[in-house]
């Protein structure tokens, strides 16, 4: 019973950094989407279902990170591994963005088939792709800090970032 416990404090403990980053950045998304979307009908998601995809997306993140690919680059310089994770985890997340639209149109289609044609007829493009590009970004962010968390290592970037500022090197 102590292992599993063990165990899921340090499964806790690796998805929450991941869900925190993506819990605020979908918040900023649907910020952005309220006001790309003022006056039209868009109802902006409520911070339980925000909640629900950034668990999903930190638990995918954890899951691509255990995939051999995904460290392609180890002795290469970071921007390779960088440019590499963002465009896996953007994938990740531009089909989460797709079936979260495509979820909403079925439900108003009557089944998925109808929801994706009433989808692809009815998505204004500019918006879309507007809300892939803030995605682009947040992700560059989160993977150039976790890389170079990585490489600086966790409690010196803490350090760096929120605790005492180091001490001046000789």
């Amino acid at each position: 019973m102590h292992k599993i416990l063990e165990k899921l404090k340090e499964e806790f403990f690796a998805i929450l950094p991941p869900t925190i980053f993506f819990f605020v950045a979908l918040h900023l998304l649907t910020f952005i989407r309220v006001l790309i979307a003022k006056g039209s009908h868009f109802e902006p998601l409520s911070t339980m279902s925000i909640a629900i995809a950034s668990l999903i997306l930190g638990k995918a993140v954890l899951i691509a990170d255990m995939l051999p690919p995904i460290n392609r680059y180890p002795n290469k310089p970071l921007a390779y591994n960088i440019a590499w994770k963002t465009v896996i985890y953007l994938f990740m997340a531009s089909v989460i963005h797709y079936v979260e639209r495509l979820i909403d149109f079925s439900r108003q289609a009557g089944g998925i088939s109808a929801g994706n044609e009433k989808l692809l007829a009815e998505i204004v493009w500019p918006h879309f792709w507007a809300i892939q590009i803030i995605l682009f970004l947040l992700i560059l962010v989160y993977c150039t800090a976790r890389e170079l968390a990585r490489v600086i290592g966790r409690e010196k970037m803490m350090r760096l970032f929120f605790g005492p500022p180091p001490l001046p090197a000789f």
